[in-house]
């Protein structure tokens, strides 16, 4: 109960805090095969040494090879680092950063997922900035004063939106997951070039886009200050999901859907650095961790039964939310807000998705409890939740929502 009473006393706390961020405002380029045109963008700007960074998966399949031979045609040095795993960790990151210090980098060209993104955010930072300890840069706010080296971010995969935010969550040198904001970010360009995931799998593809619609649902249910651009890029993430990932269920190799898609998570991204996430992603953290599930599917789960807990409160932005999806479908508020939780589970269940998590176990609340507790106090949602209610949350996950 104590927990309960100071975080609702502090909960708008996280909301204020991330307004005084400064957020990148990178240039997007977008379309299939476009990361061809990172050479010419390095000569524009003038830089003249390239560390690029990829994940080993990437590298073996030869994706980084475009954008290596697009900078070398521009005679910019480019030097590739391709250590990063699914997990990165301190020692990776620290060797990045030597990397770039070694080929005297001025810009930093990341093509990847998460992982990749938010270990670029860490070497362009503490490359910058050589004269300072890693650790600096892994603190909860890591300070750049005069920014980081410029990254030009070209992500893997169309969910989490890591190109644009000012996140990374990297292992420390204890092994223990560190969430930081690089106060300072530079990121230049962003491609979202549908080349890279046209094949990706299915459940790459589902769990990824899924991830993307929370961040647009849970940004705009937070209680967060926001501007009018950042409410429509929110709203569009969460239709350019619901309008393209059935047509990527039937049509996997559709570009115009695939890069639809890319657009929403860039869009979910700006979420997350304006609006924050919520109990969704506490829940789903927590989930994940103990069970081991994929992040996406996860969230899954996690997202009606949640979105469900709020509807009351949040009547007029999920239906506002879906006359913006269906601006054809004239209705009222009741009405509209019933109708898009009904497409989302509907869309969900399209995806394959299990009803309830059979791997969620009662014996383990307590902890998960724990865990969502600590979890939730990096958002400001739209209300908090006590021991209690987490835990008829948590049963309606296992059950199925």
């Amino acid at each position: 109960m104590a927990f309960y009473t100071e975080r609702k006393t502090i909960r708008k706390i996280p909301g204020t805090v991330i307004k005084a961020v400064p957020i990148p405002k990178p240039q997007l380029i977008q379309g299939f095969g476009s990361r061809e045109q990172v050479g010419d963008i390095c000569r524009k700007e003038g830089f003249k040494s390239v560390l690029l960074v990829t994940d080993e998966t990437l590298y073996g399949l030869g994706l980084h090879e475009k954008a290596v031979s697009s900078i070398e045609k521009n005679d910019i040095a480019c030097t590739v680092f391709h250590s990063i795993n699914s997990e990165p960790n301190y020692a990776i990151v620290k060797a990045g950063r030597q990397a770039a210090i070694d080929c005297n980098a001025d810009c930093v060209v990341a093509i990847g997922g998460g992982s990749v993104l938010d270990s670029c955010k860490i070497i362009a930072a503490s490359a910058k900035h050589a004269h300072l300890p890693l650790r600096h840069f892994l603190l909860k706010f890591a300070i750049a004063t005069g920014g980081t080296l410029p990254m030009i971010n070209i992500p893997s995969t169309a969910g989490t939106g890591a190109e644009c935010t000012v996140g990374a969550v990297i292992k420390n040198s204890r092994g223990v997951k560190n969430s930081t904001v690089v106060v300072g970010l530079t990121i230049s360009h962003v491609i979202l070039d549908s080349e890279l995931i046209v094949k990706a799998p299915k459940s790459v593809t589902v769990w990824c886009a899924i991830d993307a619609l929370s961040h647009g649902l849970e940004g705009l249910m937070a209680d967060v200050s926001s501007s009018e651009e950042d409410i429509f890029k929110s709203k569009e993430c969460v239709r350019l999901i619901l309008e393209n990932l059935p047509v990527l269920l039937e049509d996997p190799g559709n570009v115009e859907a695939r890069q639809a898609t890319l657009l929403a998570a860039n869009y979910g991204g700006n979420a997350i650095n304006t609006q924050l996430a919520g109990y969704v992603h506490a829940f789903a953290h927590s989930i994940g961790a103990v069970y081991h599930i994929p992040h996406g599917k996860a969230i899954a789960w996690c997202l009606l039964p949640i979105v469900k807990t709020l509807e009351h409160q949040r009547y007029d932005r999920l239906a506002d939310l879906y006359c913006h999806c269906h601006p054809e479908d004239k209705t009222d508020d009741v009405a509209a807000a019933d109708r898009l939780i009904l497409e989302i589970d509907g869309l969900l269940e399209k995806c394959g998705l299990e009803k309830g998590c059979s791997l969620l176990k009662v014996e383990d609340y307590d902890k998960l409890t724990g865990m969502i507790n600590s979890d939730s106090i990096n958002y400001s949602p739209a209300r908090v939740y006590s021991d209690n209610e987490i835990r008829v949350i948590l049963d309606q996950i296992r059950r199925g929502f």
